[in-house]
């Protein structure tokens, strides 16, 4: 008896929902699309996790040091795009708000960074869409990491969908200061000052050097 033939054909997201449709996070197509964007970073960093085993077993190296994974929630997006004056409907919010599936890389050493975005590029099915290197050219916060977005498939029951993912890629030291950083800027309740930003950055560039011996004594 003959096996049917699985129809492996992928689609893109916006070809899954009603695309003109106004975005309302109660709706059944805001939790359908959260729950493709949650398979998707399951997928992805699955993915990556075998890279980190392979590297650590085969080639007794720690190429990566751990791995982070979010969903951006439903009021994070919705101001994000009023921020920005985009429309709140599906299609904006696919086409404009890359971020949504968020997946972090933190590599013990600078050259670890370039590594695992060269090995992410390999792996198949994943495309990049996208990539701005912010530590060859960091950012004037001293913001330093290596984002790519990329295109992940996502097999589900009746459909092989195409879902984009913000990968960042940086050092131990430099998820340190982006942490601390963050924590600092966005505290609600008070602003930080020109001369605090100058350290800020003053310490970023400490970092750098860091990174950059670190690797030299590696």
């Amino acid at each position: 008896m003959k096996s049917k033939k699985k129809n492996n054909k992928l689609i893109k997201i916006e070809n899954f929902i009603d695309y003109n449709k106004n975005l309302e996070i109660e709706d059944e197509t805001f939790k359908k699309l959260m729950f493709i964007y949650s398979v998707a970073i399951k997928e992805l960093k699955n993915k990556i996790e075998i890279l980190k085993d392979e590297f650590k077993i085969f080639y007794k190296y720690d190429l990566i040091d751990h791995i982070d994974a979010r969903i951006k929630t439903p009021e994070s997006i919705i101001n994000k795009m009023k921020q920005r004056g985009i429309p709140l409907y599906y299609k904006n919010m696919i086409e404009n708000i890359n971020d949504i599936a968020g997946i972090r890389i933190v590599c013990p050493l600078k050259k670890d960074v370039f590594s695992s975005r060269d090995l992410i590029e390999r792996l198949p099915g994943v495309t990049i869409l996208k990539e701005k290197d912010y530590i060859t050219n960091p950012k004037k916060s001293g913001y330093s990491s290596y984002h790519l977005i990329v295109e992940v498939p996502v097999t589900l029951s009746k459909q092989n969908i195409y879902v984009k993912v913000e990968i960042q890629i940086r050092t131990v030291a430099m998820d340190f200061w982006a942490t601390l950083e963050h924590k600092v800027k966005y505290k609600p309740e008070e602003k930080i000052s020109k001369q605090e930003s100058k350290e800020w950055v003053n310490c970023a560039k400490i970092i750098n050097k860091l990174d950059n011996k670190m690797m030299l004594l590696n």
